[in-house]
C-alpha cells in the first residue's frame, strides 16, 4: 500500500479525501477520516480507488497553486463557475474533452495523464459525514437546514409542486460589501424546476406484470 494511503483512509474519494492539513513537515497531505478506534481502516468504492483520486487532487491543487491562479480565475479561462472549476480539480465533476484543453493551458504543470483520467472516469458524486464538522461546511448546512421549509414553501409558492435540480445546476460564490463595510458571502444556487408528475398509467412506459 502506498505510504499516502493512511492518510486517504475511511475517506469517499473526493471528500475528506481532499481535505488537507499541515504536517510537522509544512506539507499538506489529504487529511483522514480519523478513526475512533486506534486502528487503520481503508475502504474503497469498488470501481474507484479513494487513494488515488486523493493523490491526483493533490498533484491537481498543486498545479492550480503553481499557476498562481485564484478559482475565480481559472474558471473564467475554462468558462465554467468558480465552484464547478473546483469540483473538477477535486474529482467531483467529470472533465469534458473541450475543457480539458483549456484545463491545460490554464495549469501547464498538471499532468496530461491527469487530465487524461479525468475525462475517462465517472465520479462518485457522495460525501463522507465527517466533512460536517468543517465549521465553514457545517454553517453552509445548517444555514440550508434552517431555511428549508421557507426556501420549499417560496418555490412550491411561485413554481407549484416540484423541486430545485441539483443536477441542472449552477452554484456561484462571491463577495459584496456590506452597508458597514464589513465583507459579505453570496452563495447563489440556479437550479432548473422540476415539477412532481401525476403518474398516469396511460403515460407509463414500463407497466409491472400482474401474476
Amino acid at each position: 500500500m502506498k505510504m499516502l494511503s493512511r492518510y486517504a483512509c475511511r475517506a469517499p474519494h473526493h471528500a475528506m479525501a481532499f481535505q488537507y492539513q499541515r504536517k510537522a513537515s509544512r506539507r499538506f497531505l489529504p487529511a483522514a477520516v480519523i478513526n475512533q478506534s486506534s486502528q487503520t481502516s481503508c475502504s474503497y468504492y469498488s470501481s474507484i480507488s479513494s487513494i488515488d483520486v486523493a493523490e491526483r487532487t493533490k498533484r491537481l491543487l498543486d498545479a492550480k497553486t503553481q499557476s498562481g491562479l485564484t478559482y475565480d480565475e481559472l474558471a473564467s479561462k475554462l468558462g465554467v463557475t468558480n465552484t464547478y472549476a473546483a469540483q473538477l480539480l477535486l474529482g467531483q465533476a467529470k472533465l469534458t474533452k473541450e475543457t480539458a484543453v483549456k484545463l491545460q493551458e490554464a495549469l501547464p504543470s498538471a499532468s496530461p495523464e491527469d487530465v487524461h483520467e479525468m475525462q475517462s472516469t465517472y465520479p462518485m458524486r457522495s460525501f463522507d459525514e465527517q466533512i460536517l464538522k468543517e465549521p465553514n461546511v457545517y454553517r453552509t448546512y445548517e444555514a440550508i437546514t434552517h431555511y428549508g421549509e421557507a426556501i420549499k414553501s417560496i418555490i412550491n409558492e411561485q413554481c407549484g409542486d416540484g423541486i430545485m435540480s441539483a443536477i441542472d445546476f449552477y452554484c456561484d460564490v462571491g463577495t459584496t460589501t456590506g452597508k458597514h463595510g464589513e465583507r459579505r458571502v453570496v452563495i447563489t444556487f440556479n437550479g432548473k424546476f422540476l415539477p412532481h408528475i401525476e403518474q398516469k398509467m396511460d403515460d407509463s412506459t414500463a407497466k409491472s406484470p400482474r401474476d
